[in-house]
């Protein structure tokens, strides 16, 4: 077996609620060191659940702009930038991978959304990483998004962190308001064991037809985009070539009683 040596980490990030981004606290000090444990990427591509439309984009603007894509929320939140800088040299290169079939669009319209400048600003609080998103096409299944990631292995020889953005549980509709830590859902605790177990075991399968997990992943993952961003870091793991590679899960826990995981996960 080989074992990948000068290859970028692909992480998997729970982001939670939009008030991490202007909050200190376990999840938000545990992104920041997760950072800090791997070598300085020289770009970004981020996979987010808050971009969930029909067919493949990527970002080529020169200077995205910051998406305040929430509503309800503190004044301080909607103040917050995240100037980084694009990448039309990354853009081009994802759209070489991905491409010809299916289309990819240069979108040039849309910027960094909070699942993607939430984390950053702590994990890069400086914003001086070129940062790339690309879309989670919203008519592919699992199994296809699962292997379309598969074409952007390359990227982390490259230098280029993919950093996956969503949560593996998260069921708004049961989000439980002021529920104790003790008194977690139970469907959402034995999903997000599920999930620890089945990364580094390798049962990709499980992880890609998680529809078929019975009730927990019905109420775990209700719809899936914030779920479909976990595959394109899982599809990371290079297994399959004969590759073993360390993964971790240097954040965890939940809010909302269980109803969001706060879950990360580091493949390399």
């Amino acid at each position: 077996m080989n074992t990948a040596s000068g290859t970028m980490p692909a992480v998997f990030v729970g982001h939670g609620s939009p008030m991490n981004a202007i909050e200190s606290n376990e999840w938000t000090r545990g992104w920041a060191e997760l950072a800090r444990s791997m070598p300085r990427p020289r770009a970004i591509l981020a996979v987010s659940a808050r971009w969930y439309v029909p067919g493949v984009r990527v970002t080529a603007g020169e200077r995205p702009r910051t998406i305040h894509d929430f509503g309800g929320f503190p004044p301080a939140l909607y103040q917050m930038r995240y100037p980084a800088p694009g990448s039309t040299e990354l853009c081009r290169r994802v759209t070489e991978l991905l491409g010809p079939e299916p289309a990819v669009a240069a979108d040039q319209r849309w910027g960094l959304d909070h699942g993607t400048w939430s984390l950053l600003v702590h994990m890069y609080p400086e914003a001086d990483i070129p940062v790339v998103q690309l879309s989670v096409d919203e008519n592919l299944t699992p199994r296809a998004h699962y292997d379309l990631a598969k074409r952007l292995r390359p990227l982390r020889d490259e230098g280029v962190l993919i950093l996956g953005s969503g949560n593996v549980v998260h069921n708004l509709h049961t989000y439980a308001w002021g529920l104790t830590r003790d008194e977690l859902f139970d469907w959402g605790v034995r999903f997000n064991q599920r999930i620890r177990e089945a990364v580094p075991a390798g049962r990709v399968d499980e992880l890609i037809d998680y529809e078929e997990c019975g009730q927990d992943g019905q109420l775990s993952v209700p719809t899936p985009e914030h779920y479909l961003p976990f595959l394109y870091v899982i599809a990371q793991c290079r297994h399959d070539e004969g590759v073993t590679e360390p993964v971790a899960f240097p954040v965890d826990g939940y809010d909302g009683g269980g109803s969001i995981s706060m879950l990360s996960v580091r493949i390399g």
